[in-house]
């Protein structure tokens, strides 16, 4: 019963807009949680046990306010099933601070990627090309999993409806370009169209190519080990943004001119998304910091 509910509620969510990937797999997992326990009605203490299962509190946190919101559809159908209370989990958030990688730390990871196993085959070519293309276009890992052959054009490349449903076109450096081509020639012809392909000649997940991130990073001694902060692969789109900010002039005016194209640049839904990296760039937050006392002594004058 739950299991049905649970393809109605994401019908309707995804008949306004949403994916409901992540919320997919997860209600689904709570419905065979339940089920396992005969129950085929939301009950709050099965809920928080579920809930409960999550490594970390922020995502127990995450896991009870998803299930919450499709408490509340089921209920809003039938009385008798109950909606867990709020902050059961109380997860205080901490903004992750990124890890930068240095320009040698990134020609490392890049060397390291590009002696991958098996030797001679379009692996080791696969993880250079995609660790390289993050790194100089501040694309996300699910954008440029994504890719299809088709989205390589002349002006650059297609990003075709991301995180927030936007479509966007993301110019290439001529030496980036350069570098693609030179993996389309080692890929020749594979099984399906994505850009980037695994050993047997399909798309390839995000989960694998983390797995094979985080074993170069610790193998670099950057990363401490398994649950511990350590260098992510989406810092490569930190490091992006980072180096951008960090090529503008203390003039406000640039910065905010760069700001609003860094942010259309990277598909960031609001402007708080990019300024937040003035954070990882302790020299600008320096600069703004002289500048607003400046002004505030300015007009006490």
């Amino acid at each position: 019963m739950l299991t049905r509910l649970v393809d109605s509620y994401l019908e309707l969510r995804r008949s306004t807009g949403f994916r409901m990937k992540v919320q997919e797999y997860l209600l689904h997992n709570f419905a065979s949680f339940a089920a396992e326990r005969g129950e085929t009605y939301i009950r709050t203490r099965t809920a928080v046990e579920w809930a409960a299962q999550a490594p970390s509190e922020g995502q127990r946190a995450n896991r009870l306010g998803m299930l919450r919101v499709f408490a509340r559809f089921a209920r809003a159908e039938d009385a008798g099933h109950e909606v867990p209370a709020d902050r059961v989990f109380s997860a205080r958030r901490v903004r992750y601070r990124p890890f930068i990688l240095s320009p040698d730390q990134l020609h490392e990871l890049l060397t390291c990627a590009s002696k991958l196993p098996p030797a001679g085959s379009i692996r080791p070519w696969t993880f250079t090309t995609l660790f390289s293309l993050l790194a100089v276009t501040g694309l996300r890992i699910s954008e440029a999993l994504n890719l299809r052959l088709h989205d390589i054009t002349e002006d650059g490349l297609v990003i075709r409806e991301t995180k927030f449903q936007k479509s966007r076109l993301v110019p290439l450096h001529s030496t980036t370009m350069v570098g693609l081509k030179r993996y389309l020639d080692r890929r020749g012809a594979a099984k399906d169209d994505h850009l980037f392909v695994s050993l047997r000649g399909h798309g390839m997940r995000p989960s694998g190519v983390v797995t094979v991130f985080l074993r170069i990073v610790r193998a670099m001694g950057i990363h401490p080990g398994p649950g511990k902060p350590g260098p992510r692969i989406h810092d490569l789109r930190h490091g992006f943004a980072v180096r951008v900010l960090e090529s503008c002039s203390g003039d406000r005016t640039v910065v905010d001119a760069n700001m609003l194209a860094l942010m259309t640049y990277m598909g960031h839904g609001q402007i708080d998304s990019t300024y937040w990296y003035l954070h990882a760039t302790p020299h600008m937050l320096a600069q703004v910091a002289e500048r607003s006392e400046a002004f505030g002594k300015g007009s006490q004058s």
